[in-house]
C-alpha cells in the first residue's frame, strides 16, 4: 500500500551550475503532472513524465527544476529596429520637453532597459546539464518512493484497526440476528392476531404472510454481504498494487449494507453497533482518499 502524498528533493553542483530539483505529490483521482523548469530544459519534460509514470499511478504532482548558472555560454542579441523605435520616441519626448522649457537628458539605459531591445539566450543545450538531471532525478525518485511507502504503512495500520473494529461490531450484530428475527416474527404475529380478533382465519396462510414479511425485515443478507466486503477489504490491505479506487468502491458498498441494517433494526444493541460501524467507515473513507 502506497500513499499519494509524498516528497522528494535533491541538489547538484559543479563548476558551471547549481541545480535543485523538487517533487511534491498530493491527492488526486488521476495522475496529473505539473512541470516547471527553465526554458532551456523544456525538452526534459517528456523524460520526467515517463519516469514518474513508472513510480505513481494517481496523484497531482508538482515537479520543479531550478538552475543557478555559475558560468556558461550566453549569447546577447540586439534588436536594432526596436532600439531605433525607442530612440525616436525618446527624441520626440525630449523635443516636447524643450518646448515647455524643460531640459531632459536621455541615457543609454533608457533604451537598453526597454523590452525586446536586448535578449540573452543560452547557447549550451540540455546536454550541459545532463549530469545534474540524472543525479537529481535518481535521488528525488528514491525519496519519493520511500515517502509513499512510509506514509502508506502508517495508513495501512490505521485502516487495519478500523476494519477490525467494524468486523467486531458485525460479530456483535450477528449474535443478535436470531433474537431480532424472533422479535419481528412475534410482533407481526401479534399485530395480525390483534387485527383479526376472534374471526376465523387460516393459520397457515397467516404464517406464510409472516414469513414473507420477516424476509423483508430481516438483516441476514446484509450481514453476509457486509462480511464478504470486509474480507475483500482485508485482502486489499495486503496487496502491493494500487488499491485506492477498489477500496473506495468497497467502502461505498459497506456503507450501503450498514445503512440498511440500521434502517431495518429494531434493537438498541444492533443500533449501537451500527453507529460504531458508520463512524469507523467514515474514518476509512477519509483515509483511502490518500491511497494510490
Amino acid at each position: 500500500m502506497r500513499s499519494m502524498t509524498a516528497y522528494g528533493y535533491a541538489e547538484f553542483q559543479n563548476e558551471n551550475y547549481l541545480m535543485t530539483m523538487e517533487l511534491k505529490s498530493y491527492n488526486n483521482r488521476y495522475l496529473e503532472i505539473s512541470y516547471n523548469a527553465p526554458s532551456y530544459l523544456s525538452s526534459y519534460e517528456n523524460t520526467v513524465n515517463e519516469i514518474i509514470k513508472t513510480h505513481a499511478q494517481r496523484g497531482h504532482i508538482d515537479f520543479s527544476i531550478k538552475v543557478k548558472n555559475i558560468k556558461g555560454n550566453v549569447e546577447v542579441n540586439l534588436d536594432e529596429d526596436a532600439a531605433e523605435a525607442y530612440l525616436q520616441a525618446i527624441r520626440k519626448i525630449r523635443d516636447k520637453a524643450l518646448q515647455q522649457g524643460m531640459n531632459l537628458e536621455a541615457r543609454l539605459a533608457d533604451v537598453l532597459d526597454r523590452d525586446g531591445v536586448l535578449t540573452s539566450v543560452r547557447t549550451d543545450g540540455i546536454e550541459a546539464y545532463q549530469a545534474g538531471l540524472d543525479q537529481c532525478m535518481a535521488c528525488v525518485m528514491e525519496q519519493f518512493d520511500a515517502s509513499k511507502a512510509r506514509e502508506g504503512l502508517v495508513t495501512q495500520k490505521d485502516l487495519t484497526e478500523m476494519i477490525d473494529s467494524i468486523a467486531a461490531s458485525l460479530e456483535n450484530v450477528k449474535s443478535h440476528v436470531a433474537e431480532l428475527d424472533k422479535m419481528i416474527k412475534d410482533n407481526l404475529t401479534s399485530r395480525i392476531h390483534e387485527m383479526l380478533g376472534d374471526q376465523n382465519y387460516d393459520e397457515n396462510r397467516i404464517l406464510t404472510e409472516v414469513a414473507v414479511m420477516l424476509n423483508r425485515y430481516t438483516i441476514n443478507e446484509e450481514v453476509v454481504r457486509l462480511g464478504a466486503h470486509i474480507a475483500e477489504f482485508r485482502k486489499l490491505l495486503k496487496s502491493t498494487e494500487a488499491v485506492g479506487k477498489r477500496m473506495d468502491f468497497l467502502s461505498q458498498e459497506m456503507n450501503r449494507e450498514i445503512n440498511t441494517i440500521g434502517s431495518k433494526s429494531q434493537m438498541v444493541e444492533i443500533n449501537f453497533e451500527v453507529v460504531n460501524m458508520k463512524d469507523r467507515l467514515e474514518n476509512i473513507r477519509e483515509q483511502i482518499r490518500n491511497i494510490e
